[in-house]
């Protein structure tokens, strides 16, 4: 594959009937080369180079998106778009680096082999320390290695938002996504607690909340990838929650109508306090976002592990607590009680 590419348009030579339509067919070539050449010319000028040592990516293919969900679906798993990603790289780069000052580590604690990669998220709908994560992926990899976020069925649903997060790479959270991410080399990461966890009153903003669902355990028993649990503090600064509104949330049957326990009471800009039920009614505020990869956990290769529930309960609790073990280590390094 070549770094180069236009849409998703094949150039091949026709089979050429006389030596005139050979000359017309070398003079063509020749054209289609300069104006390669024009086009890379001007990609290397106005693209950011990427940081660090250079690296020569295994990007994919990048399919655009056709209509019907098996096209959507193809076009998460085969993000992230390159272009894309290369596009927005230098805004994201501000972005991380200045407003939510992203600091990030652990690395060298990814284990080789492709996995499945448990945190928690905060923020609302928009949890920047979610998106941080994805794009230091990008960056940090340079495309050598392949991390499909995952999201809500309304975000992956939202009009622009969703086609957004699908050319990031992201996928909707269900086995058979995740089981075909890794069947093509591809790690992923999960946020089992779902809008439980992003939506977490404020002060519970450093606890560990993956909503007592389990169903990760089994998909890593039986696909045989490892666990890493990546603890993060400083993403629900973006948008305080005053309340989870569990309460509001059944009286308004949001979990019929979108798979949701919380009807949330939040403060932010620019609506100040209000009810937060839809996507893209908040601007994240410039908190510190601290995030690090764990040490990672080898569940038991025997695939009957995943259905013994009390194995599947104790390797639960002990992810839970790395992570709630992490993220107190993480908040420690708080250097004020907000945006810090």
């Amino acid at each position: 594959m070549t770094s180069f590419f236009i849409g998703n348009i094949a150039v091949s030579k026709p089979p050429s009937a006389s030596a005139k339509a050979v000359r017309h067919q070398e003079k063509s070539n020749t054209s289609f080369e300069k104006l390669k050449n024009s086009l890379c010319t001007l990609e290397s000028k106005f693209l950011p180079a990427s940081r660090g040592t250079q690296r020569t990516p295994t990007t994919k293919a990048y399919e655009a998106e056709a209509s019907g969900p098996s096209a959507a679906l193809r076009e998460g798993l085969q993000g992230p778009d390159p272009v894309l990603m290369r596009k927005q790289a230098g805004v994201v780069a501000r972005l991380m680096d200045y407003y939510f000052r992203l600091e990030i580590g652990g690395w060298d604690k990814l284990p080789p082999q492709p996995a499945l990669l448990i945190g928690v998220h905060s923020g609302g709908p928009l949890t920047m320390d979610a998106w941080t994560i994805a794009y230091a992926w990008w960056r940090h990899f340079e495309g050598a290695r392949t991390l499909h976020g995952t999201a809500h069925d309304v975000l992956m649903k939202t009009p622009g938002l969703g086609r957004y997060f699908r050319r990031m790479g992201v996928i909707g959270p269900t086995r058979e996504n995740i089981q075909a991410a890794f069947a093509q080399g591809d790690d992923v990461i999960l946020w089992p607690g779902g809008e439980q966890d992003a939506f977490r009153s404020w002060s519970k903003r450093d606890k560990a909340t993956l909503g007592e669902r389990s169903g990760f355990i089994r998909l890593a028993i039986r696909t045989g990838a490892p666990i890493v649990p990546v603890a993060t503090v400083g993403g629900h600064d973006t948008l305080f929650v005053l309340s989870e509104g569990r309460g509001l949330a059944k009286l308004l049957h949001l979990k019929k109508y979108l798979r949701s326990d919380v009807a949330p009471i939040t403060l932010s800009l620019p609506l100040g306090v209000a009810l937060h039920v839809t996507p893209l009614q908040h601007i994240p505020l410039p908190s510190k976002i601290r995030t690090e990869f764990l040490e990672p956990i080898y569940l038991d290769a025997d695939p009957a592990k995943a259905d013994d529930p009390e194995y599947v309960q104790r390797m639960y609790l002990e992810v839970e607590g790395r992570l709630q073990a992490g993220m107190d280590q993480l908040a420690k390094k708080r250097k004020f009680p907000i945006f810090g």
